[in-house]
C-alpha cells in the first residue's frame, strides 16, 4: 500500500523515558498521586538573566533566519568556554549548533556513518543512541559492561569489539543512566586504541558541569595530542542552564565534519531557534552560580538517594560521579509475585511500581541492561523520600 510506513521506522523503539512520563503524565491527570522519577531533566527554572537575554533578542529583531549552523556568537562563546576549561584550541567554524544534543548527535551519524559501519556502544547506554545510529544504515554492536567495574568499557572489551567494519566508539561521561565516568587514565586507555585502530569517537559530554566533589571530569579530545583530528564532541546547555526546551545543543568537530553537519541542516530543520541562540550567548557568557547553585542542590539530593538504596534489601547501584541518575541493580527483587502478579523483567517491575505504587521510572532494559530501573534524581527532596518510601514498601 502507498501509505505503509518505512522498514527503517517500523523498526524504531520509541523513547521509554518519554513512554513512562507519559504514562506518568496519565496516572495524574486521572487523579492519582505519582512520583515522577522517569524524566532526565533539571526541575529548576531557567536562570532569570538566561530568559531576559532571550527577551531583549526578541525586541532587538533576531526573530528570523539565522545561519543553518549557529549564530557567529554562539559558536565564538563556545570556542571560549572550550578554551578555557578544557585548553582546546577551535575555531568557530567546527562549531555546528544544533536543535538540542540529540540532534547533534543525528547530525553526526547522518554525515559519518553508512550503511554496514559498525558503531561500538557500551551498554547502559542513552535509550536514542542504538536508534539514531540504526537511522542511517549502521549497525550499533552493544557491549554489556558490568556494575563491579561502575558500567565503564574496559579496553579488553574495546578491543574485543572492534571489527574490519567498526567506524566510530560513541562514549558518555558521566553517563546517562548510571552516572558513572571514565577517569582521564581510563579515557587515554581507550584512545589509545581508536588510534591504534583509525576509529572515530562521538564523546557525549552534555553532563560535564554536573560532576561531584571527589571526581575529575576529562574532556575525550584533551587526553592523547591528536584526537580532536578524530573525535566529535556534543555538548549543549539543557542540562547545564536548566534548558531543556530551548533546545540548544552543539558539536565541535573537524572542520569538514561540521561543514557537512550545517549543509545537512540547511536542508533539514533551516537554524536553531534564533532567540535561543542568543539565550545560550548569555548561558554561557553569563554569571556561572546557578550552575553551582543547582549542583550543590545535586549533591543533597545524591547523598539522599545512595543512603535510601543502601538501607532497602536487595539493591544496590554503582557510584554516581556525575549527572543526576541512579542505575538500580532489581536482579534480586525480579522472579516473584507483587500484588498478585508475577514481575520478571524490569519493564514489569516498573510498571507495577508506578500502576501498584504510583512511582514512575524507567527499565534497565530501555538502556540495553536487563535487572536494573533508572530513576532521576532531578526532582525535590520531599518527592524523592515519598517515592523512596513507596519503592521500599513495593519490594518489602
Amino acid at each position: 500500500m502507498p501509505t505503509t510506513i518505512s522498514r527503517i521506522i517500523q523498526a524504531l523503539e520509541p523513547s521509554a523515558t518519554m513512554a513512562m512520563a507519559a504514562k506518568a503524565r496519565e496516572l495524574k491527570a486521572a487523579g492519582r498521586t505519582v512520583y515522577d522519577l522517569s524524566l532526565g531533566e533539571p526541575d529548576f527554572n531557567t536562570p532569570e538573566h538566561i530568559c531576559q537575554a532571550a527577551i531583549d533578542a526578541m525586541h532587538a529583531g533576531h526573530t528570523h533566519y539565522t545561519v543553518a549552523s549557529g549564530i557567529p556568537e554562539l559558536k565564538q562563546a563556545v570556542v571560549e568556554q572550550y578554551a578555557q576549561r578544557h585548553g582546546l584550541e577551535y575555531q568557530p567554524a567546527q562549531v555546528t549548533v544544533a536543535n538540542g544534543a540529540k540532534h547533534a548527535l543525528h547530525n553526526a551519524f547522518t554525515v559519518l556513518l553508512d550503511p554496514g559501519d559498525e558503531v561500538i556502544i557500551p551498554a547502559p547506554y542513552w535509550v536514542s543512541y542504538a536508534e539514531l545510529v540504526k537511522l542511517t544504515g549502521a549497525v550499533p554492536v552493544i557491549v554489556e559492561t558490568r556494575q563491579d567495574d561502575d558500567f565503564r568499557l574496559t579496553p579488553e572489551q574495546f578491543r574485543g569489539a572492534v571489527t574490519d567494519r567498526t567506524k566510530m566508539l560513541l562514549l558518555c561521561s558521566p553517563s546517562n543512566p548510571t552516572g558513572s565516568m571514565y577517569t582521564p587514565e581510563q579515557l587515554g586507555e581507550l584512545a589509545d586504541i581508536a588510534i591504534q585502530r583509525d576509529l572515530l569517537v562521538v564523546a557525549d559530554e552534555i553532563y560535564e558541569h554536573l560532576v561531584y566533589p571527589g571526581h575529575t571530569f576529562a574532556s575525550f579530545a584533551t587526553v592523547r595530542p591528536g584526537l580532536p583530528e578524530r573525535t566529535i564532541l556534543v555538548n549543549g546547555v539543557s542540562k547545564t542552564y536548566a534548558m531543556t526546551g530551548w533546545r540548544i545543543g552543539w558539536t565541535l568537530a573537524p572542520a569538514h565534519v561540521a561543514s557537512a553537519m550545517g549543509s545537512l541542516q540547511s536542508q533539514q530543520t533551516s537554524n536553531p531557534c534564533s532567540i535561543s541562540q542568543h539565550a545560550a550567548v548569555a548561558a554561557l557568557r553569563g554569571p556561572q552560580t546557578c550552575v553551582a547553585d543547582m549542583l550543590a542542590e545535586f549533591v543533597r539530593r545524591r547523598a539522599y538517594v545512595i543512603e535510601r538504596i543502601a538501607g532497602i534489601p536487595g539493591l544496590s547501584c554503582a557510584e554516581m560521579a556525575g549527572a543526576f541518575y541512579a542505575f538500580i541493580n532489581i536482579r534480586d527483587h525480579l522472579g516473584r509475585q507483587y500484588g498478585g502478579v508475577r514481575v520478571d523483567d524490569s519493564a514489569g517491575w516498573c510498571l507495577e511500581l508506578l500502576a501498584q505504587r504510583g512511582v514512575a521510572t524507567v527499565m534497565g532494559s530501555a538502556f540495553g541492561s536487563e535487572g536494573y530501573a533508572r530513576i532521576s534524581f532531578a526532582t525535590s527532596l520531599d518527592n524523592l523520600k515519598a517515592a523512596f518510601d513507596e519503592i521500599a514498601a513495593f519490594v518489602e
